[in-house]
């Protein structure tokens, strides 16, 4: 572990370590999405044997995780026509036709979703070494929006159930650092390999314990999560993407004093990783752990919202 007084140094030596700065090109928009191809598509979806499918979102309601934090809200459901308005005949349509609609108010990253290349920048500078000022205005994300993942996402996904092999009772403690030697470990358990273009999701137990015990400071506050030290195994593994059932991916506190999330300031502009967070991943564990299979199809578009930093997403995993 580097030292835990200078986050400054250890995050520029990590940057420089794992960058991927013009690895795509200068005009690259999907960094290491790239690494999914065709054919770590048509190998994902091989692995459909038996057809049964788990969405690995949380409910998107008004029962959510937030509390406001860095104005972020839970999502707010409201009606613009009812079975009522039908019923008294108020929509003016013929023959008996009455119908419903609705509409929501969210941010966008307020439960499982995605955070895109333009959300983190180290420096001023966004994914690919661009200027933050140029990439992301008041107009949104004019280069980098999650509008260009929209297509790609899908391929073969890999469940390490960190929390089931080396936590108590299926579950990590909040604060508990993730190192590679813990997902190598997983690896091993499942008997799975992880490497290029894989969609690697990371359960710590987090989520299943704040729905025993309630939200508390799910959002934000203390949790499990990847150490900084897994920055090399990130970048060298080559994974497409990774996704954990946490608020932050990383580990809560961080490692150092007096930082904030350090590692999405690597990953995120320096290698482009795809980041997703709040995921729900406890029914696949468990049919993964009951059959003994940790792989399978996974897709997870992110809603085309141009300009967007990030988007909500209803991943599936089928096996």
């Amino acid at each position: 572990m580097p030292d835990r007084t200078d986050p400054e140094g250890a995050i520029a030596e990590a940057a420089g370590r794992c960058s991927n700065w013009g690895r795509w090109g200068d005009d690259d928009v999907l960094g290491t999405v790239n690494f999914i191809d065709e054919a770590k598509r048509r190998e994902g979806a091989a692995l459909i044997r038996r057809g049964v499918s788990f969405s690995l979102a949380q409910r998107f309601d008004m029962d959510g995780p937030q509390k406001g934090w860095r104005r972020r809200t839970n999502p707010v459901h409201t009606m613009l026509d009812t079975g009522a308005d039908a019923a008294l005949g108020g929509q003016g349509f013929p023959h008996g036709f009455g119908g419903a609609d609705d509409v929501i108010a969210m941010p966008l990253q307020c439960s499982t979703q995605w955070d895109g290349l333009g959300h983190i920048f180290d420096h001023a500078k966004a994914w690919n070494g661009r200027a933050a000022e140029k990439v992301v205005t008041s107009e949104g994300d004019l280069v980098t929006g999650i509008e260009h993942m929209a297509p790609h996402i899908a391929g073969r996904g890999v469940l390490l159930d960190v929390g089931r092999v080396v936590g108590d009772g299926g579950e990590l403690p909040d604060g508990f650092a993730i190192t590679e030697e813990h997902l190598q470990a997983a690896i091993e358990a499942h008997g799975v390999t992880v490497g290029r273009g894989d969609i690697v999701c990371v359960r710590t137990g987090q989520l299943s314990r704040v729905r025993r015990d309630g939200w508390g400071e799910y959002a934000g506050g203390p949790a499990p999560g990847l150490s900084f030290t897994t920055a090399g195994w990130l970048h060298r593994t080559e994974i497409a993407a990774i996704a954990t059932d946490t608020w932050g991916f990383e580990v809560r506190p961080n490692e150092f004093d007096a930082a904030f999330q350090p590692l999405h300031q690597v990953v995120i502009p320096h290698i482009g990783l795809l980041v997703g967070e709040m995921w729900d991943l406890d029914a696949l564990a468990a049919h993964c752990a009951g059959d003994g299979v940790h792989e399978f199809w996974l897709t997870a578009a992110p809603l085309p919202v141009t300009g967007a930093v990030g988007s909500p997403v209803n991943p599936i995993a089928v096996k």
